[in-house]
């Protein structure tokens, strides 16, 4: 018998002063069992930091041929795709080919580090791509403010990022690898 994901609810304030974009998203993120929190609080993190009211989660890990996070215009073209994790080249080429722009997270410390080390170089001809590392001490924050139900507060500033639960506030370092 295969295992549901779980679900989590976010209420999601975003105030972001570089974009001037200020919305409350109510969202509901269904967790795959296979999906840490460290992983979910990364989709949320990003969720907010390309907040929209477009702006949708894909259908999850075990769909490989969508984002983690996607923004389709009204013909139904991929404006924006945003992914997790260290996809190999071939499926960030692909994703490149498919969406407008392309935004890839890194969260994981060590591992993200040697991922760029190897990939730099081919992803540096790819126009439309963005390649983002969080800092592995924030994801480990971030991790405290998962809950089942969750009140969260974004606030972006100077391209500084903050989000913060009423028990609990983090400051998001993250390196911009490459900018599109």
């Amino acid at each position: 018998m295969a295992l549901k994901a779980t679900i989590h609810k976010a209420q999601l304030q975003v105030a972001d002063m570089d974009r001037h974009y200020y919305a409350e998203h109510t969202l509901t993120v269904a967790r795959h069992p296979s999906e840490t929190d460290e992983r979910m609080m990364v989709r949320l993190l990003a969720f907010a930091r390309h907040a929209s009211e477009a702006l949708a989660f894909g259908r999850g890990l075990s769909t490989e041929d969508e984002p983690d996070i996607w923004l389709k215009d009204l013909t139904g073209a991929v404006d924006h795709w945003i992914q997790l994790g260290q996809p190999d080249e071939k499926d960030v080429r692909k994703a490149c080919g498919r969406a407008r722009h392309v935004t890839l997270y890194t969260y994981s410390g060590d591992g993200a580090s040697l991922w760029w080390e190897k990939n730099a170089r081919k992803f540096t001809a790819i126009d439309n791509l963005t390649v983002v590392d969080i800092d592995a001490r924030s994801v480990q924050e971030l991790t405290a403010l998962a809950a089942k139900s969750m009140t969260l507060n974004c606030t972006i500033q100077d391209g500084m990022l903050w989000l913060a639960s009423p028990e609990n506030s983090v400051e998001v370092a993250f390196t911009v690898r490459k900018q599109a």
